[in-house]
């Protein structure tokens, strides 16, 4: 259906990968694979065609439909959701248009036999044919299953766009893009803003429609989920694998084990060979052999081995200082703003130990929740926190309170206390600013994604008891939340953590938190016991039952 073929990207002297070919066919579900920087995003846009590569081309059938969703993107102001969202469909009432407008100069004209108004009947007919074959029956409904699935209610079908967040205003887009219907779906991190239910939803979607997706996507269920090829990009080249990305671990983990051995094999010749040559340049019986295994080296073809695993560092956290038995208490508590009630009386005790999730709907509280744990809002009830209660807490605006001047590593460096001083190194390469070029670089300079994770570094350094977490996975690749969860299981303090990520919560936390319908609901288990003992399959039946 697509095909790639021999694809180069090269910028500032730097090449980022070179003559890249495969082809994407109908029903593919790919994961586009590797880690932050080789590549991924770029690809994806060149394949989107809003970037030209510097080698290679892409081609597609003239009627290919290929539709893309970048990472970040903002919806036009002006419209209402439903407005904005019908968008998916201007180009029909366009060709609409069109065809009323051809079949008024048929009219019009009386040069029957003529070859100007042969063309004209054959172009109304093939638009025509094109336009009645395209099912326009169930368009509102559409409109209001895709929107309601993606986390909207139907009272927002009327509000203006500009009422809603960036995140909200993304799922506009996502919800434009699916009902387009296109023959290539291109996703970049599309469950960054969406709740566990919506991205339930997501899945359904894309796994029962017959066209092909090429997501990259740092969520590690969602891809096992939906995909059913996995494209790893890395060190400039790529690897295609026929299964999905657990399937693709084991494979690439066997991959990397043998081209490690065939370097340590040929770096055991080639030491051997220097050696031969050192001890014997000198003699003259030995010069032809000498000469041969000088030019035999000159023409040796290296073995590379993919990029380092960094995930066997183990980041320790600094001793917690003891809490109270019990850090967080909630009789009667709640919340409203206005007459809108976000939640009411909420009681529930967080013993010292405790690892807990808050899991919900988008907008059902839990942020909201956090903030008065926080004491940053007033509410209704009574909130008590323990004994020598010593809070962190990471929240998307963390990122903004950083220091502009420092670098990257003095960031780090001034927090590190302890054992973890001597591998901050280590550290910073885990999460994603191992080079030395990254390591100096100036906060000021770095992106949003990258700012967020050296907050949560930085967070995770300092000794508290209680860590309260807000979605901190966000802009974070599987490798790097593997670190960050294993270090949040070995934590020995008391742990909040809001996130849609059920991979992440899943052998992290014991205690489920459930918001929705103005209440919060305990739970005594993990993730996926607590989907499991209620006969769900995903949070999006929870909230239809």
């Amino acid at each position: 259906m697509v095909s790639i073929d021999g694809l180069a990207v090269e910028f500032s002297g730097t090449t980022l990968f070179s003559d890249i070919s495969f082809q994407i066919n109908e029903k593919d579900r790919i994961a586009l694979m590797g880690k932050n920087g080789a590549g991924k995003s770029t690809l994806l846009k060149i394949l989107a065609g809003v970037r030209l590569p510097t080698r290679g081309k892409v081609t597609a059938p003239k009627d290919c439909v290929i539709a893309y969703l970048p990472q970040h993107l903002m919806t036009e102001d002006g419209r209402t959701v439903y407005e904005e969202t019908a968008q998916a469909f201007a180009h029909l009432h366009e060709m609409e248009r069109e065809i009323e407008s051809l079949n008024q100069q048929l009219a019009a004209r009386t040069d029957y036999e003529s070859e100007e108004y042969m063309q004209l009947i054959e172009q109304v007919s093939d638009m025509s044919e094109k336009f009645y074959a395209i099912d326009l029956t169930h368009f509102e409904e559409d409109i209001e299953k895709t929107l309601l699935g993606l986390g909207f209610e139907r009272s927002d079908f009327s509000r203006p766009t500009s009422d809603f967040s960036g995140g909200w205003r993304m799922r506009i887009e996502l919800a434009k893009l699916l009902l387009k219907n296109p023959d290539v779906l291109l996703l970049d991190e599309p469950t960054n803003h969406l709740d566990i239910e919506s991205i339930g939803w997501l899945e359904e979607f894309l796994t029962s429609s017959s066209k092909a997706v090429v997501v990259i996507s740092h969520d590690r269920k969602f891809v096992d989920n939906i995909t059913t090829r996995t494209i790893e990009v890395t060190m400039g080249r790529i690897y295609d694998y026929k299964v999905n990305y657990s399937q693709y671990l084991v494979l690439r983990r066997e991959r990397r084990e043998q081209q490690q051995k065939q370097y340590d094999e040929q770096q055991k010749m080639i030491q051997e060979t220097k050696d031969f040559i050192e001890r014997f340049k000198g003699t003259y019986s030995k010069t032809l052999q000498v000469q041969s295994r000088v030019r035999m080296l000159e023409k040796l073809q290296l073995v590379e081995v993919d990029e380092e695993d960094t995930s066997a560092l183990r980041l320790k956290f600094p001793p917690s200082p003891r809490s109270g038995a019990y850090p967080v208490v909630m009789d009667g508590v709640g919340k409203s703003f206005g007459s809108h009630v976000v939640f009411r009386n909420a009681s529930l005790t967080i013993e010292r130990g405790d690892k807990v999730a808050f899991v919900g709907r988008n907008g059902e509280g839990k942020s909201t929740l956090v903030k008065c744990i926080m004491g940053e809002l007033e509410h209704e009830g009574t909130l008590t926190l323990g004994h020598n209660v010593q809070m962190g807490y990471f929240a998307q605006n963390q990122a903004s309170l950083l220091d502009e001047n420092l670098t990257v590593f003095q960031t780090i460096d001034e927090v590190a206390k302890g054992e973890i001083r001597n591998k901050i190194r280590d550290l910073l390469g885990a999460f994603m600013f191992g080079s030395p070029e990254a390591s100096m670089k100036k906060v000021k300079v770095l992106s949003g994604g990258e700012r967020t994770r050296l907050a949560l570094m930085r967070l995770l350094l300092e000794p508290v008891n209680l860590l309260i977490l807000d979605e901190p996975t966000n802009h974070l690749d599987l490798k790097t939340k593997d670190i960050l969860k294993q270090a949040l299981k070995d934590f020995d303090g008391t742990l909040i953590v809001v996130s849609h990520d059920r991979d992440f919560l899943d052998g992290l936390v014991t205690k489920v938190y459930e918001f929705g319908h103005q209440r919060v609901r305990e739970h005594l288990c993990g993730v996926y016991e607590f989907l499991e003992t209620r006969r769900l399959e995903n949070l999006q039946e929870l909230e239809r039952k």
